[in-house]
């Protein structure tokens, strides 16, 4: 099995966990939840300026997952356990599972839609001819 990293933007990964997530060394990357298989792991292997995750995984998942193919879900504990309760909590994951969706379908079609001429209209073409 081929391994392909793949590099994506913390924000796009994290969404609204962004600003209150730590960074992190290297964790694991689960199918479905934790108790699914290991697909490999997820680092931030391109330096601390970077901003992005890079996902070790498989070729194939790596072609889904930049299409959109999952979602993400965090396993995460917060960094002070003691801190009062609020938006601004900081946390550390722990791991990240991807969770198979529907891929969005484009906006438009690009194949084009022939409609049917009514009977009437198709006698008037016919004898025009």
């Amino acid at each position: 099995m081929t391994h392909s990293p793949l590099a994506l933007k913390r924000r796009h990964v994290l969404g609204d966990l962004y600003s209150k997530c730590d960074a992190i060394e290297s964790i694991p990357v689960y199918l479905g939840d934790e108790k699914g298989e290991v697909l490999g792991h997820v680092d931030e292997g391109l330096g601390h300026y970077a901003d992005a995750f890079t996902f070790h995984l498989a070729e194939d998942v790596c072609k889904r997952l930049a299409t959109g193919h999952y979602d993400y879900s965090f396993n995460y504990d917060f960094s002070d356990p003691d801190a009062a309760p609020g938006r601004s909590r900081r946390v550390k994951l722990n791991s990240i599972c991807l969770t198979g969706r529907k891929p969005m379908e484009p906006v438009g079609s690009r194949s084009r839609k022939v409609l049917p001429v009514a009977a009437a209209e198709a006698e008037v073409v016919v004898a025009a001819k």
